[in-house]
């Protein structure tokens, strides 16, 4: 059995929820993810069950418990909330404790977080007003082709003749995709230059500098377009052992923090 003091971190995304369990040592020792859905309450509730198995203990065992996210007010459980750019900083420092440029491709948006040395935010951006380059529009693009989401990477990597895609606009790429594929292209090579449509989105957003680490869902099922991205910047990229965790694990050390203190 694990110690009974646990602390819990919930980031309740538009698309997917995750919830963080770690112990008074800041180990991760229980998570959970599940799609949002239409009631963020019954999933984060679900979500803590999960994580709660998975860790070894119960509900009465939290300490405390901090919420991020789109829906973080919709955590009843929650005994404090904390921003999104605020969870992942930490979160990210916690396992790269040196300066960093944070990349978090969501499912509805990308975040650019800049930290010093000490772990200070110094500056952040984020695209808020279109999903193009994000986790949504990489899902959208799957149904155009009529291709699991979960098969997309390693469709990906097979590509011997990538397709650049004109336009960032999810509307007018599936125009483009579907153009593509009536005019003979291979789905590989489509996938591609989806995944190159999402980096470049991203290299608009901010300069980034030579410590990279890049968060999400997206780059925790697609390590294709982190290699791809690598390939391009010439940089090397760091990943944290559970990218799409990294909010909720900040939210959960930002528990450890609050009640230490």
């Amino acid at each position: 059995m694990h110690t009974k003091s646990l602390f819990a971190g919930v980031d309740v995304g538009a698309s997917r929820t995750k919830v963080s369990i770690l112990d008074s040592n800041k180990k991760l020792i229980g998570y959970s993810v599940e799609r949002s859905g239409t009631d963020f309450t019954e999933t984060a509730d679900n979500c803590l069950e999960s994580a709660l198995k998975m860790a070894d203990g119960k509900k009465d065992n939290i300490v405390k418990c901090v919420s991020t996210g789109y829906g973080r007010k919709n955590v009843l459980y929650s005994n404090e909330f904390k921003t999104e750019i605020g969870c992942h900083a930490k979160g990210c420092y916690h396992y790269f404790p040196k300066a960093l440029t944070i990349i978090d491709i969501g499912g509805q948006d990308n975040k650019i977080i800049k930290l010093n040395k000490a772990g200070k935010r110094t500056s952040f951006k984020m695209n808020r007003k279109c999903s193009a380059g994000t986790g949504a529009f990489l899902e959208e693009m799957s149904l155009r082709l009529d291709i699991p989401l979960q098969d997309m990477d390693s469709l990906a990597r097979e590509s011997t003749d990538m397709v650049k895609l004109g336009s960032f606009c999810t509307v007018f790429s599936a125009t483009e995709v579907l153009q593509n594929i009536r005019s003979g292209k291979q789905v590989a090579d489509i996938i591609k230059g989806l995944f190159f449509s999402v980096i470049k989105r991203v290299m608009e957003m901010d300069s980034l500098t030579d410590n990279i680490v890049i968060t999400g869902g997206v780059a925790a099922h697609n390590r294709f377009l982190v290699d791809m991205l690598e390939e391009i910047i010439k940089k090397t990229v760091s990943l944290p052992e559970h990218p799409q965790l990294t909010g909720a694990v900040g939210a959960a050390l930002y528990a450890i923090s609050s009640f230490k203190n």
